[in-house]
């Protein structure tokens, strides 16, 4: 097994390599054919590779001249089944991280809560890729609140995480006496317009599987200056209005990094980290 997952993770790696240069042709095709279209002269660095690059142009037509990335590959086996999500702590949680944990599990459908009991990262994500599991969602605490959680989605990534902050929970919420529905839930996300945002974006909406078009649930994804606010509801429609119930928990999420591969892989590609200088930027949404 061990054998097996280091010689998927370098295909891993080697695929990407393979898209950098697939996209630097790419780019060239697009320079050549602007401009012909344009009626300019051939840009110089491309006077050696010119009757190749037409060949290839011939041969493609809008969909193939395209070039496939990993990111098509990850979740490509979402259309064929729906997330199986394991959903563990930090060691020694507190009481109230374990009750996030639990109120969490009514958020994700299909989830199953992992005791992380003496499991290192690796274990967990060896046990995690043995028992078929999609995602992996791991949350943190500090001196008893909660302030990060993880998402690693299996069986090579992607990773991101996440700070957390202002952690509400149901029980402060006083809604434990309703009932909560396990209908799939129907995802907002709002104001996620970079394509950093369409990555986080992509992320989170395969935690859930598609919902029926009559569910009553909904969970809000809201941006406001790279800070990701979480909100879930269930609405009842009457003839003039629509009457909106708060179930929890409630938090915000700040993500800090992206990383080509599952949690705690050292060789790993950074796809995006948070830096200092992006704190200051404040006329720049990051999401």
């Amino acid at each position: 097994m061990l054998r097996k997952n280091v010689r998927l993770r370098k295909e891993y790696l080697m695929r990407i390599e393979d898209e950098k240069r697939a996209k630097q042709k790419y780019d060239n095709k697009m320079r050549l054919l602007n401009a012909e279209i344009e009626r300019k002269n051939v840009p110089t660095d491309l006077y050696r590779e010119e009757d190749n690059l037409r060949k290839e142009i011939n041969a493609q037509d809008d969909n193939t001249i395209v070039p496939r990335t990993h990111l098509d590959d990850e979740y490509a086996m979402s259309f064929y089944r729906e997330p199986q999500i394991a959903l563990t702590t930090s060691r020694s949680p507190s009481q109230r991280l374990v009750t996030l944990m639990k109120e969490m599990g009514l958020i994700f459908p299909n989830c199953t809560r992992v005791n992380r009991g003496a499991l290192v990262v690796k274990d967990l994500v060896t046990h995690c890729q043995q028992k078929n599991y999609s995602d992996l969602i791991i949350v943190h605490e500090h001196r008893g609140e909660p302030d990060g959680l993880i998402i690693s989605h299996m069986p090579l990534g992607p990773t991101i995480y996440f700070g957390v902050k202002n952690a509400v929970l149901r029980h402060d919420l006083d809604v434990r006496a309703d009932p909560l529905s396990e209908q799939y839930p129907h995802l907002i996300f709002d104001n996620f317009s970079t394509k950093l945002g369409e990555r986080v974006t992509t992320i989170l909406k395969h935690l859930f599987p598609v919902p029926k078009i009559d569910s009553k649930r909904v969970l809000t994804f809201h941006n406001e200056n790279g800070v990701i606010s979480f909100r879930h509801h269930t609405y009842q429609k009457s003839f003039n209005q629509v009457d909106l119930n708060e179930q929890g928990p409630r938090f915000e999420l700040k993500p800090y990094k992206i990383t080509l591969g599952t949690i705690g892989q050292k060789e790993a590609i950074v796809e995006w980290q948070l830096r200092t200088f992006i704190n200051t930027a404040g006329k720049k949404s990051v999401l």
